[in-house]
């Protein structure tokens, strides 16, 4: 009887050793105490939207910057039916523009 006893507080103990190093990876002290303090959750949550915010426009000029700089180059081929139509987009983005 007090070997499985030994032998359930053996397994208890490393599954408690488990628990405490899986919290300690989640962070979750820190996390607790963030929501303890809502406005700094706020303004982090706020920086964090600025952040994607900015992402998002870089990454939305530079692609368009790409897609223009391509239909420019199929304008320059004078493609037939393709080349007017890119013609007539690249000419209204310049419009737009100011170019």
């Amino acid at each position: 009887m007090e070997n499985i006893n030994n032998q359930t507080l053996s397994n208890l103990q490393k599954k408690i050793a488990q628990l405490s190093v899986s919290i300690e990876k989640m962070k979750l002290a820190e996390y607790v105490k963030l929501l303890d303090h809502p406005w700094r959750l706020m303004y982090i949550n706020f920086i964090a939207g600025v952040a994607r915010g900015v992402g998002i426009a870089v990454g939305f000029t530079i692609l368009g910057a790409l897609v223009i700089y391509f239909l420019r180059i199929l304008v320059m081929l004078n493609l037939p039916l393709i080349g007017d139509f890119i013609a007539e987009i690249v000419r209204m983005v310049q419009l737009k523009v100011g170019t």
